[in-house]
């Protein structure tokens, strides 16, 4: 089933991912395009009910005020103009302008509310079996949400066509290679290459303090191991990506500078030469999850936090070494069970545990003790641009504290981060 659309052409609003969120929690599907989209590319979009030219403050470029085309404006397509020629702003207030939205939506575009997840899983099974024929599909699953989701919908839609490569570098949450084998080779049947490369990225990382050196090793000793794990297989014509639509928004349009670069495996070398495969680029993230339930994946990797692509590598501040990241591990695996069984779990945006590369005296079996201390940090936020602090109770933190000192090894300390962003970040590294 064929969703009616409504395009959303950038005329230099930052409005514009919050106006097509909005537009599809309506039940519409919408997408951004460029201001100057061509006559061409105007055509072949698929049911066009009504376009939304959204003006702001960045759309004089370069001394020019851009403007879309006339073939736009004579497309026999109803036009909505917001802050622009002319054109009234959308409300601020949200009621007013969902009702604004829904007025030129329904009223004047005459649109169907036929946007939801079981026709955007059947149109992209559709869509995949189209572009990948009988051929081959590689992807790289780290067990992060978008890859598992594009992982069960490439499942869905070629089934056996598909290889997964699970690469362990050691940096990950406790528990989580084992999910991601259990979920995907046995239960779902797909045909998935584990990698134990432990030892090769903790040798690899062994005396290396820089957060960014640490970052470029794990990143490119990724690249050559699932370089390798792709050579030994033959007739691989695809590479799956778990690109999202934040991605490609971020990454920057002529009116938007870039807010940062998103690669998806990115730097992977030329001779790897794939045909890519992005059946979410055109989602959100709440909307990537809602399709990974829609697929049947389990809440723990549906709605896994936020987590920095070197994982722990991050959080074992200062050189890695083998205890001390396992300590991290551990630590982190008792917070998340106590947030868990504490109904913090879904309340809180991110919590985790760091362990700096220093010593303090403490007292264990009644003998002075050098250990390490734990840090804890939970935060909120809506944008990772700036966060507050959880009020985490304080007989839960003492809870939390007496666990951690007893059943960690090497740990004798417990430390709260109260720092909000500004003037601290949400990692430490």
């Amino acid at each position: 089933m064929k969703q009616d659309m409504i395009l959303i052409l950038d005329l230099g609003s930052e409005q514009n991912p919050q106006i097509a969120r909005e537009i599809r929690a309506l039940g519409v599907y919408t997408e951004i395009h460029p201001h100057d989209i061509s006559q061409e590319a105007l055509a072949a979009l698929p049911n066009v009910k009504g376009i939304i030219l959204n003006g702001g403050p960045n759309r004089v470029v370069d001394g020019v005020e851009i403007d879309a085309g006339a073939h736009v404006y004579g497309a026999g397509i109803p036009v909505c103009c917001a802050d622009h020629k002319g054109g009234k702003p959308w409300p601020a207030d949200e009621g007013q302008r969902k009702k604004a939205l829904e007025d030129f939506v329904f009223g004047a575009c005459h649109a169907q509310a036929n946007w939801n997840m079981e026709n955007f899983i059947a149109d992209q099974v559709e869509l995949i079996r189209r572009q990948v024929g009988d051929k081959k599909v590689l992807l790289a699953l780290s067990g992060g949400v978008d890859s598992s989701v594009v992982a069960a919908l490439l499942i869905k839609a070629v089934g056996s066509q598909l290889t997964c490569v699970h690469v362990n570098h050691g940096l990950l949450r406790k528990g989580e290679p084992e999910q991601v084998v259990k979920v995907f080779r046995e239960e779902m049947g797909a045909n998935l290459i584990y990698v134990d490369a432990v030892d090769r990225f903790l040798d690899k990382l062994a005396g290396v303090s820089d957060p960014e050196r640490k970052r470029k090793i794990i990143g490119a000793e990724f690249i050559r191991v699932f370089e390798e794990e792709a050579r030994k297989l033959e007739d691989i014509s695809f590479l799956g990506q778990g690109t999202i639509y934040p991605d490609i928004i971020e990454s920057g349009t002529k009116t938007v500078k870039a807010v940062k670069s998103h690669h998806n495996v990115g730097g992977l070398p030329e001779d790897l030469r794939f045909e890519l495969v992005e059946p979410l680029k055109m989602l959100f993230k709440d909307e990537v999850r809602a399709c990974g339930k829609a697929l049947g994946l389990p809440d723990s990797m549906v709605y896994r936090q936020p987590f920095p692509g070197p994982g722990l590598g991050v959080r074992c501040l200062g050189a890695i070494t083998r205890d001390r990241l396992e300590a991290v591990r551990e630590s982190d695996a008792i917070l998340r069970e106590e947030f868990q069984k504490n109904g913090l779990a879904g309340k809180v945006w991110q919590y985790f545990t760091i362990i700096p590369d220093v010593k303090s005296v403490g007292v264990r079996d009644n003998r002075r003790a050098d250990e390490w201390p734990v840090i804890l940090r939970a935060v909120n936020t809506v944008d990772a641009m700036t966060a507050t602090v959880e009020d985490v109770p304080f007989a839960l933190l003492q809870h939390i504290t007496e666990r951690i000192t007893h059943e960690v090894k090497g740990v004798n300390r417990v430390l709260y981060d109260l720092t909000p962003k500004p003037t601290g970040t949400i990692e430490w590294e």
